[in-house]
């Protein structure tokens, strides 16, 4: 799922930035990827969440992003050294500067069934979905995690720099569809952890009697922990395993702290910069980034998130567009790249083979601690989509070569 994206402001171009890039790679083009993150401090004082004080005592490089201060790197941990930790063992991430929300009431199965494409109403109770808010032209608002408590009880996760967007569209859509019996809380200062890696079902079950190979992805329950009950989910933002709790501002860092030091060193803090690496290794979209209000989810390849029911019936924001969309097709499509030498970054031009013909653009790029080559997603003409084709990026005005590429790039290891 996506459950990151790009705060508002100009990307900071400073010696943070260099400073970062070195702990991943001595060559310059990697800096993108701490770019994506790091942001120019604006007026506003920043939030924290409830694990600022543990990621300054592990030495976190943190840094302005969608109004939180958050962990970019550690100190003791490269971003490649952390991508392939995560990989093989477990990594801690703090997420808790998303957005979640709990929506109550007898019409929010059919206010949610109006604003976003997913069967809302066919969800098994403690079952949650990759889904999106769309506008009226079916684009993608946010995407988000929907996640049926009960017929009228859903929890959802929204992106932090979207929250003020979200909010007033939210507004705007009980109004536009006459939906009055609709109750909204937003979890203010909880926690949201993040627990990643093919071992982090072992860290997990040291703190539980749950038994979580009940658990499959998707699935989430209200979790026994010592003398508390979270919330916990089996989904995540990398490709790997792994499960994501929600815990009260004044519990947060207790239970954190229990993950790493009864965990026998399988687990460790990891920051939003190993993250972007992992998502986009795991072929997952980045709002502000990948997907936005201009892009409808069949242009961005997530044309499974329609429901079969909802394809047939309609009855949301943007069928009309969508229904076209899935008969006949899309003008642009997202697709995966890889390639060697320079990589190509967000904002590179896609030409294809001879170089002349302007097809497209990159949207997220960056070299792969995994794959060891260069890997990018970006939107191309209905004409370059097929797999293999070649292509050339425009890379510091040098026309470079590409081919377009399976994704994900690295193969996902979800529990089913």
């Amino acid at each position: 799922m996506a459950l990151l994206s790009r705060s508002p402001g100009r990307i900071a171009r400073s010696t943070c930035i260099r400073k970062l890039a070195r702990l991943f790679s001595p060559t310059p083009a990697v800096t993108d990827l701490v770019r994506t993150f790091v942001h120019d401090a604006t007026a506003t004082p920043l939030l924290k969440t409830p694990l600022y004080d543990l990621h300054l005592a592990h030495g976190a490089s943190m840094h302005p992003f969608a109004g939180f201060s958050m962990p970019i790197t550690y100190e003791t941990q490269s971003i490649v050294e952390s991508n392939k930790w995560v990989r093989t063992q477990a990594g801690l991430f703090d997420v808790s500067h998303m957005v979640q929300h709990i929506f109550t009431g007898k019409d929010v199965a059919a206010f949610l069934e109006r604003i976003t494409p997913t069967d809302v109403r066919e969800l098994a109770p403690y079952t949650g979905v990759y889904s999106m808010f769309l506008n009226s032209q079916g684009g993608i608002v946010d995407d988000i995690i929907i996640t049926k408590h009960a017929d009228d009880k859903y929890y959802i996760v929204t992106n932090a720099a979207c929250r003020a967007g979200d909010l007033a569209f939210l507004e705007e859509q009980k109004k536009v569809h006459g939906l009055v019996d609709i109750q909204h809380e937003i979890l203010e200062e909880w926690g949201l952890l993040a627990l990643q890696g093919p071992r982090a079902a072992e860290a997990l079950q040291r703190l539980t009697d749950f038994d979580l190979a009940q658990l499959k992805f998707g699935n989430a329950g209200l979790m026994p922990i010592k003398d508390s009950k979270y919330w916990v989910s089996r989904s995540g933002y990398t490709g790997e395993d792994g499960f994501e709790i929600s815990v009260p501002k004044e519990e947060t860092l207790g239970f954190a702290e229990r993950l790493l030091g009864e965990s026998n060193s399988v687990v460790k803090l990891a920051g939003l910069g190993v993250r972007d690496a992992l998502r986009l290794e795991a072929g997952l979209c980045l709002y502000g980034h990948d997907l936005d209000e201009t892009t409808t989810p069949i242009q961005a390849s997530l044309s499974w998130v329609v429901g079969k029911r909802r394809r047939a019936d309609g009855g949301f924001n943007g069928f009309e567009v969508i229904c076209e969309e899935l008969k006949n097709g899309t003008t642009r499509r997202r697709v995966g790249f890889v390639s060697d030498g320079p990589p190509a970054r967000e904002g590179s031009k896609i030409y294809d083979e001879t170089g002349t013909k302007l097809i497209g653009v990159i949207t997220s790029g960056l070299p792969s601690p995994t794959v060891g080559r260069n890997i990018a997603m970006g939107y191309v003409e209905r004409a370059f989509m097929k797999r293999d084709t070649k292509v050339h990026f425009d890379i510091r005005s040098r026309k470079r070569p590409g081919t377009v590429a399976k994704m994900p790039f690295v193969p996902t290891k979800y529990y089913r």
